[in-house]
């Protein structure tokens, strides 16, 4: 049986009562059989030749519902089966020679027996139909509360997709000096990682990444709010510590979400890289890991919003790399994580690159890789020296 096999997804009361009307149902043209012989079957065949008109039509039944379209593979087989099962047994117990004549007692023995076989047919068929029924019922109202169910989940799916579009940022937005590249991989329809890269004030940039906790509808609600909140505070200052301080405040006490990791970098047009952490991964510098003071997450009230910053020069041609933890917690079949080690050694290379290989590894979580490298040639420029001529 495969996964869409409606016996296996059915409940297990309704497979069993749509068995059983299958059997009683076929039994009855068993006895159907023994009316046609003017009951002249013996009582142990007569019964016998019940039980397994009742058996092989469940047999037809199981194999029709699973095997679909391929049906014949069994169809024919259990045909042969049945057909060779009753001729054995029609031989081993043959119906009594029909009498030309019948006496009292004769008579009164084939009343009996007809009346049996009419009642016993009766019953039977009644049993079968109210299981046919039960069943119908029942999954047409399950099936009646799934699709309504579905249509909600859709509905909120699609409201989420819709709320997620904002964690993107617009792709062609030009940064002076520096070369900005993003991918955002979700490992569902939504997910909780977000990021935006703004212009700040000193013509420089901020870049924020993150990852709130929890999956579907409520992290990309609170992913939503944050976004805002990021777009909101870019207007007013380019702070990395204040950044976090605002979305610190913004998610303390709310009473649905949970927390977000983040880290907040302002990088100035002269180079100068500004960065505040809140339980986010460190990001790579060339290939080396950025050493940040520890903190909680936001929304944790025990922090107090307290991040502390720290600065570096992002040099002419350096790169600078930032994941989310989609990408050391990648996980293959047997279970062991991308790691640590293997992030660090591919983030100099794209961002496409470096999330090609996390999901090509295996993809668990959402995977946001945002990477920053200042130009050469913005640094020639503001030196007033010629650029270097093409070769």
């Amino acid at each position: 049986m495969n996964s869409s096999n409606p016996l296996r997804n059915a409940p297990r009361k309704a497979v069993v009562i749509f068995l059983l009307a299958v059997f009683f149902t076929f039994v009855a043209m068993g006895i159907a059989n023994d009316i046609v012989a003017m009951g002249r079957m013996p009582t142990l065949r007569f019964g016998i030749s019940l039980v397994l008109s009742g058996s092989f039509a469940v047999c037809y039944a199981v194999a029709g519902v699973t095997l679909r379209s391929r049906i014949w593979k069994a169809f024919i087989p259990l045909f042969v089966a049945q057909i060779a099962v009753m001729s054995l047994l029609a031989t081993k117990y043959p119906n009594t020679p029909q009498l030309r004549q019948m006496d009292t007692t004769e008579t009164a023995r084939l009343e009996r027996r007809l009346n049996f076989d009419g009642i016993a047919t009766i019953i039977t068929v009644c049993l079968g139909y109210a299981g046919f029924v039960h069943v119908f019922v029942s999954e047409s109202r399950r099936h009646i509360k799934a699709s309504a169910e579905k249509a909600v989940l859709e509905a909120e799916m699609a409201a989420a997709r819709e709320i997620q579009q904002v964690i993107v940022p617009e792709k062609g937005e030009a940064f002076p000096g520096y070369v900005v590249d993003s991918v955002y991989q979700p490992a569902k329809q939504v997910g909780g990682d977000f990021f935006q890269v703004l212009p700040a004030w000193d013509d420089g940039l901020l870049v924020v990444v993150g990852d709130v906790a929890g999956k579907g509808l409520p992290a990309a609600m609170l992913v939503s709010m944050l976004v805002g909140s990021i777009r909101t505070a870019a207007e007013d200052s380019s702070d990395p510590v204040l950044m976090l301080r605002r979305l610190h405040d913004r998610l303390v006490g709310r009473t649905i979400g949970g927390f977000a990791t983040a880290l907040a970098a302002h990088i100035g047009r002269d180079g100068m890289v500004t960065i505040a952490n809140a339980g986010h991964l460190s990001p790579y510098l060339d290939g080396r890991e950025v050493e940040l003071a520890g903190a909680l997450p936001l929304g944790i009230a025990e922090s107090g919003g307290k991040f502390e910053p720290i600065r570096f020069e992002l040099r002419p041609g350096s790169r600078l790399t930032f994941y989310s933890d989609g990408i050391v917690e990648a996980q293959n079949k047997k279970g062991e994580l991308f790691g640590f080690d293997r992030a660090r050694t591919i983030s100099t290379k794209p961002a496409a690159a470096i999330v090609a290989e996390a999901v090509g590894f295996g993809q668990e979580d959402d995977i946001t890789v945002v990477t920053v490298q200042r130009s050469l040639a913005h640094d020639l420029s503001e030196r007033n020296e010629p650029l270097p001529a093409p070769a």
